[in-house]
């Protein structure tokens, strides 16, 4: 049965049994701080377990595109070394909010594998949960009789809390689960040994293929658990597995799902597929990688340093290694694989076909650059095996890490070619140093959270903003304690707020919070950013009395108009531009996101070029005239996806919707967007480009003022022009007079210049009646009183003029020494001399330290009183050699 068969009967049957299709929600996770990719189909519904929103369906289905590169079975080292753990992977789910429990999921479940596919029941094992005494949690006795009614006894197996309790995190809710496995071991292999002893104990023929999660409970912060007032049902099956069963493989990489991909790297490298186990496993890295890395793109994460784009560019960059190291593959090549990824997943996940050529030439590009990493790792790499001691064959581990920390150099390609060359690293040490490094990234970035307080409980209106800059009335539904990098906030949630919470690229708005409105004695809290996690608005504060008899008293919220009049300006301009972008490039031009604040905007686009000044003049002039023109505002609210899509609205790429959305139209721009916006485009006053520039390939920036802040940048740029007018003290075009100073001071470089050359061949020529013979090398030793770079000029001169000679040649520089040695090829390849090796020996003198190549190394060090003892060292290496 193939994949795309296998997803359809399983969602046509759970539609069969009353169950709502919804799609996939976009893997890039966003509003949530815990999460930054999604890992389980449950993510999206995350909020209603939380009792943060009401479910729009009872009962749902769906295939989710998740990604884990950490937890259990799933660290990205692992990853193609067996046949069958994955980074990307699809989850197959239903779910039940509030509707049937544990009897109806376990049956549907069962007829789903037994009657709609088929699977041997003679396979089939199931587990559940065995209690556990440190939570005070009895065995799932109901579970286990309703297995009992389907199934024999002896393959009803209880699981520990590891294995059969099922956890969000470390707080929210949790419950105990049931685990459905198949044995898929030979009947030979079957009579010998029962799979009841083989049920999570990681044999790669005893897998577990569906769990189904009863989430009953809510893991308070102090850990102890309390009953939720609604039950709920999770279940996740793994796609892959799933047709590897199906289609009676022993590998999910040798299901329909990735041997397409295996056969074009096949082409694309020469290498055969199941011939040697280092090539397999690089193939495998690759096909499980180029997955993982064009769906993240598809869905708006580009590859960069920090957060998800750090994740994107670590799984990337793993696969070129492998291509690198085990296929010979040393020119980009994973992006050639983005054609038959778009083709198996069209009609399914039609994200990758649509911006196929946007994602194609990101990767090629992170390719590039990383090819270029490792050709510079390599040079360092053979630098470093040069300045070790010819009795030791250990580098030091901190300098294997800085390759990997600084480069971004592999320590397991290092670990590699030291071995070809019967070397090693202090792994110890290099463990040390990443240790050291793990504990600042987690020192700079933990976020402690606090359990929930409620306060009241009210129905929650949410945000009421684009009508209100303040409400007096509105009631404190919540709050908890939190310590991000060490410093305690306080995370409050009301049943109303004028606050925008940060969202579609608009920052979250700041104001005050008004304790004791009604009273004389009211007290002001700054709130300094709202965000949206899940589906709650949170307002953050530094400060928080906790004094419940403030909860008693409405409390008044009053944003910082003046600052969201601004970022509502900017967030309506680059709706503008996002429309007059399309216009005049072309409908390919896609928002890739952007930044809206109350000072500037940023909006990033799918463009393969750089925009030149005539066409950023165009934008301007047009965007200014839809501002002048005096565009009024059309809201449309609740609107439905389909019915929004025939009013030929945008949505952002990555972005998840819900059923009904808000469309923004301003003439012919119509956008879907939950933003605040200005109700004419007058109020935007004046629309002004700072910079154009490129994110990625294929993605172009760009930064722009309006309002009060583009006023600000002209008046500044006029006051550098009358600056620059008074500084040439002229009164005649600005541009001319500058014309006429660059062609003065060309003339005065040309000079300086051609005196320069002329000073060094006088010193050139005055060494060479210096130069001394010893052992039939010639040596040049000498103290300049010259620059580095004229020093570094001379020396590379000599090694080209002479084939047998070594030149010494110290300066002073910036309060230091610099000792500079170059050698003639010869010297190198037939004497064996090295520079490098040479200049740390000699560099004790002036207690400095140097490096560089075998042929020139330079050195730096305390300006000694002379330079004889350097010499004279130099002068013993010769007469030795």
């Amino acid at each position: 049965m193939k994949s795309i068969e296998v997803r359809r009967k399983f969602i046509d049957f759970f539609k069969s049994n009353t169950h709502s299709f919804t799609p996939s929600s976009p893997i890039v996770v966003a509003n949530d701080p815990t999460l930054l990719f999604v890992n389980a189909g449950m993510n999206q519904f995350k909020d209603i377990f939380l009792d943060a929103a009401n479910p729009t369906h009872s009962r749902v289905v769906n295939s989710q595109k998740c990604l884990r590169v950490s937890g259990k079975h799933n660290d990205l080292e692992e990853v193609g070394h067996d046949t069958y753990h994955h980074t990307m992977f699809e989850m197959l789910g239903n779910w039940s909010f509030g509707d049937y429990f544990k009897k109806e999921a376990i049956q549907f479940a069962w007829n789903f594998l037994t009657k709609e596919l088929k699977l041997s029941e003679d396979r089939l094992y199931v587990t559940f949960f065995a209690g556990d005494l440190e939570d005070k949690l009895e065995q799932d006795i109901e579970t286990k009789n309703i297995w009992s009614k389907i199934i024999a006894s002896d393959k009803i197996i209880s699981g520990s809390k590891n294995d059969n309790f099922w956890e969000m995190g470390k707080i929210g809710p949790c419950g105990p689960s049931t685990e459905i496995h198949i044995d898929l071991r030979s009947d030979d292999e079957r009579t010998q040994q029962s799979a009841s002893s083989l049920i999570n104990k990681d044999h790669p023929q005893v897998i577990e293929l569906w769990n189904i999660v009863f989430i009953e409970f809510n893991r308070k912060e102090d850990s102890t658990l309390e009953s939720l007032p609604n039950k709920h049902v999770d279940t996740g099956m793994g796609f892959e597995r799933l047709c590897m069963v199906l289609q009676g493989k022993t590998s999910t990489y040798d299901t329909d799902l990735f041997q397409d991909l295996i056969q074009n790297i096949s082409l694309i490298s020469g290498f055969d597929y199941g011939k040697n186990n280092d090539v397999d496993i690089a193939m495998r890295v690759i096909v499980d990688h180029i997955r993982a890395i064009s769906f993240c793109v598809a869905d708006g994460q580009l590859p960069s340093n920090n957060g998800a784009g750090y994740v994107i560019r670590r799984i990337l960059r793993r696969a070129v290694r492998y291509g690198y190291t085990y296929l010979n593959l040393h020119t980009p090549f994973l992006y050639q694989l983005v054609d038959a990824l778009a083709d198996q997943f069209q009609g399914v996940f039609v994200e990758i076909s649509n911006q196929k050529s946007i994602i194609k030439n990101i990767i090629e590009e992170e390719e590039k650059v990383f090819l270029h990493t490792l050709g510079n790792g390599l040079n360092l790499i053979n630098q470093l095996i040069s300045n070790l001691d010819s009795n030791s064959n250990l580098i030091h581990g901190s300098d294997v890490f800085a390759l990997y920390d600084t480069y971004g150099f592999p320590p397991d390609l290092t670990s590699l070619i030291l071995q070809e060359k019967g070397l090693h690293y202090d792994q110890k040490q290099f463990d040390q140093c990443m240790q050291e490094q793990k504990q600042r990234s987690r020192a700079a970035s933990e976020i402690i959270l606090g359990d929930w307080i409620k306060v009241t409980d009210v129905p929650i209106e949410g945000f009421v903003g684009h009508e209100l800059f303040s409400v007096i009335d509105a009631k404190l539904i919540k709050y908890r304690k939190v310590k991000i990098k060490g410093e305690s906030k306080f995370h409050l949630v009301f049943n109303k707020t004028p606050f925008y919470p940060e969202g579609g690229g608009q920052v979250g708005d700041q104001g005050l919070l008004i304790l004791g409105v009604d009273t004389s004695s009211s007290i002001s809290i700054k709130i300094i950013d709202t965000k949206k996690e899940n589906n709650l608005i949170l307002h953050f504060v530094e400060n928080f009395d906790c004094n419940k008899q403030h909860f008693l008293n409405p409390f008044e919220l009053r944003i910082d108009a003046e600052k969201r009049k601004l970022i509502t300006r900017n967030h309506s301009a680059t709706h503008l531009l996002h429309h007059t972008l399309r216009s005049c490039l072309g409908a390919h031009v896609e928002q890739k996101g952007s930044y809206v604040g109350s000072n500037y905007l940023r909006f990033d686009f799918s463009h393969f070029k750089k925009l030149d000044h005539i066409i950023l003049s165009e934008l301007e002039d047009k965007i200014n005239h839809a501002i002048i023109m005096g565009i009024d505002l059309e809201e449309f609210r609740d609107v439905s996806i389909k019915d929004a899509q025939e009013m030929g609205a945008i949505g952002l790429f990555g972005e998840k919707y819900g059923d009904y959305v808000r469309v923004i139209k301003f003439q012919d721009s119509i956008e879907l967007c939950g933003g605040t916006h200005v109700s004419n485009t007058t109020e935007i006053g004046v629309f002004k480009i700072l910079s154009e520039s490129s994110v990625a390939s294929g993605i172009r920036r760009i930064e722009a003022v309006t309002s009060l802040c583009a006023i600000h940048f002209f008046q500044n740029k006029l006051h550098e022009l009358e600056g620059l007018q008074l500084l040439l003290k002229s009164s005649d075009n600005i541009i001319d007079s500058v014309k006429r100073l660059m062609s003065e001071n060309k003339q005065l470089h040309d000079l300086t210049k051609s005196s320069q050359k002329q000073k060094l061949d006088d010193v050139i020529k005055k060494l060479e009646s210096e130069i001394i013979e010893v052992n039939n090398i010639k040596l040049i030793t000498k103290e300049l009183s010259l620059d580095v770079s004229m020093i570094k000029n001379i020396c590379f001169s000599f090694i080209k003029r002479y084939d047998n000679i070594l030149v010494a040649l110290a300066t002073k520089s910036k309060g230091k020494s610099v000792l500079n040695i170059a050698l003639s090829k010869s010297l190198v390849e037939l004497k064996n001399l090295n520079a490098s090796q040479i200049i740390n020996n000699v560099s004790t003198h002036i207690n400095g330290k140097g490096g560089g190549q075998a042929f020139f190394s330079v050195a730096s060090g305390d300006i000694p009183e002379n330079f004889d003892p350097v010499f004279e060292e130099i002068n013993d290496i010769i007469k030795s050699c």
